[in-house]
C-alpha cells in the first residue's frame, strides 16, 4: 500500500495543484486513524512521513517504568534497553509498528480519509482563487438552468448567475460562452459557490478597465457608474493627467472602445460624462444633453432642484424618466426637474419622472397607447399600472409575456393578485 509513496505524492501534487505538505499531512492523519482503529484508542501512536524510505512510519510511545501496569503504554527498563541502551526510568520511547500488519479494511479507511483530505484541499484552493477575483470579469460556459438561475462551468468549479443578476433582455443557450463579474464567493458543504453578475455597475466599469489602457494604468478613473441593465448606463470619469481627455479616452478612436463595451452588453447605450467634485456641475453633466438653467441645492434634504428651459424638460427627464433616474443614481442626490416656463403663479413647476410619464400615458389616445407597446390595452391595466410597468422597463406586451408573475410583483405598486391578473390578460391575447 505504501510503495513508491513519495512519487505518488509528487504526482498528485502536480495534477491537483495541492501543496505536498497538505498531502503528507493527509496521509499521516489517514494512517494514524487506521492504526488507532487497528490497535485501539488507548495507545499513544504517532505517524510520520519518511521521505528517504518513501513511507509513512507509525510509532507507539511507551514510558519506561519500574513495574509495568499497562503494557500498551508502559515498558520495563530491561525491555527498553533492547531498543535504546541509554534509556532511563521516565523516558518515553517511540517503538516503530509494522505497517504490514494493516489489512484490507485498514487500507480502505486510509484511502477514504486521503480522498476527503484532497477534496478539502481542492475546495480551499478554488475558494481562495475566486475570492481574490471578486470584482473581476471571468468567462465560463453555460452548463444548465435551474429555476431561472444559470449554472456556469468555470473548469475547476461551477458558478451561479442568479436571475436577478441577469439582464432581462439577454438570452443564453446551453454550451454558449458567457462573461460576468465575480460578485461573491461563499463556502458551501458541496464546495465553493461562485456568484456572477451581468447587472452590477462593477461589471460595466470592469469592462471599461479592460478596453481602456488609461483606466487600467490609473491615468483615468471612473468615479461613479449607474445602470438600468440592458437599456442605458452612465459613467462619470476624471483624468489625473491634464493632457488626457477622460471622455475621449473612454470613447476611443471613432468610438471603438465604447462600442466594444456596448457590444458585450448587447446594445446597452452608455453615456460618458466628466466627473466633478461640485455636485451641481456633476448633475449638469449627468443630465446631458439637456441644457440646464440653474441648480438649487438643499444640503439638509440632499435634494437638487434643477431648472431647465421649457423646451428642455422632456430631454432632461428622458424617455420614461430614465435620464433623470440615472443622473440621480450617478450623483447620489435626489433630483427634481423644474421648468421656468409661464404659469398662473409665475413660479417654476416641478415635475418628477413618474409625474411626467403619467401625464404622457393619461394624455395618450388608443393609437398612442399602441405606439407605447399596447400595455394600456390589457385588461385591468390602467394609467398608474402602465406607468409602473414602463418605469420598470416593460415597454411592450411582448416584454410582459416574457416575465413571470413573480417578476411583475417586484414592480412598485403591483401586488401578487395584480401581477397574476396581468399575466392572465397577456395569455388571453394568445
Amino acid at each position: 500500500m505504501l510503495a513508491n509513496l513519495a512519487q505518488i505524492i509528487e504526482q498528485v501534487g502536480k495534477d491537483k495543484g495541492i501543496d505536498k505538505d497538505v498531502l503528507i499531512s493527509a496521509l499521516e492523519a489517514a494512517m494514524l486513524k487506521a492504526a488507532e482503529k487497528r490497535f485501539g484508542q488507548g495507545k499513544i501512536i504517532e505517524a510520520h512521513f519518511n521521505p528517504e524510505e518513501g513511507e509513512i512510519e507509525l510509532f507507539i510511545f511507551k514510558t519506561v517504568v519500574e513495574e509495568v501496569g499497562d503494557p500498551d503504554i508502559d515498558i520495563s527498563l530491561k525491555e527498553a534497553h533492547e531498543y535504546d541502551p541509554e534509556a532511563e526510568f521516565g523516558d518515553s520511547l517511540g517503538l516503530k509498528l509494522d505497517s504490514k500488519e494493516f489489512g484490507r479494511i485498514d487500507a480502505q479507511t486510509a484511502k477514504q480519509i486521503i480522498i476527503q483530505k484532497v477534496r478539502d484541499a481542492e475546495r480551499d484552493i478554488v475558494f481562495n482563487e475566486y475570492s481574490e477575483k471578486k470584482g473581476e470579469i471571468i468567462t465560463g460556459v453555460v452548463q444548465r438552468f435551474e429555476r431561472g438561475d444559470i449554472v456556469i462551468d468555470l473548469g475547476r468549479t461551477e458558478a451561479i448567475m442568479p436571475k436577478k443578476e441577469q439582464v432581462r433582455r439577454e438570452g443564453y443557450r446551453q454550451g454558449e460562452r458567457i462573461r460576468g463579474m465575480v460578485l461573491d464567493v461563499k463556502a458551501d458543504t458541496r464546495g465553493p459557490q461562485v456568484l456572477m453578475s451581468r447587472t452590477h455597475p462593477g461589471f460595466l466599469t470592469s469592462l471599461f478597465q479592460m478596453e481602456v489602457p488609461e483606466i487600467y494604468e490609473g491615468i483615468v478613473e471612473i468615479r461613479a457608474a449607474a445602470r438600468e441593465p440592458g437599456d442605458r448606463a452612465k459613467i462619470a470619469v476624471i483624468s489625473n493627467n491634464p493632457d488626457v481627455d477622460p471622455v475621449g479616452a473612454c470613447v476611443g478612436v471613432k468610438g471603438s472602445r465604447v462600442q466594444s463595451v456596448v457590444q458585450e452588453l448587447k446594445g446597452e447605450k452608455i453615456d460618458i460624462v466628466h466627473f466633478s467634485e461640485d455636485p451641481a456641475m456633476l448633475a449638469k453633466n449627468a443630465l446631458s444633453p439637456a441644457q440646464i438653467s440653474k441648480v438649487i441645492i438643499d444640503d439638509a434634504e440632499h435634494i437638487m432642484e434643477v431648472i431647465v428651459p421649457d423646451d428642455q424638460l422632456s430631454l432632461a427627464i428622458g424617455k420614461r424618466g430614465q435620464n433623470v433616474r440615472l443622473a440621480a443614481k450617478l450623483t447620489g442626490w435626489k433630483i427634481d426637474i423644474l421648468t421656468d416656463g409661464d404659469n398662473t403663479e409665475g413660479k417654476a413647476t416641478a415635475m418628477t419622472p413618474d409625474e411626467a410619464l403619467k401625464m404622457e400615458v393619461e394624455a395618450a389616445s388608443v393609437a398612442e397607447a399602441k405606439a407605447l407597446g399596447g400595455i394600456s390595452e390589457l385588461d385591468g391595466v390602467g394609467p398608474k399600472t402602465a406607468v409602473a410597468l414602463m418605469s420598470a422597463g416593460y415597454e411592450s406586451v411582448e416584454d410582459i409575456a416574457n416575465a413571470t408573475a413573480e417578476d411583475l410583483e417586484k414592480v412598485e405598486g403591483i401586488g401578487k393578485k395584480k401581477a397574476e391578473a396581468i399575466v392572465e390578460a397577456v395569455l388571453a391575447l394568445g
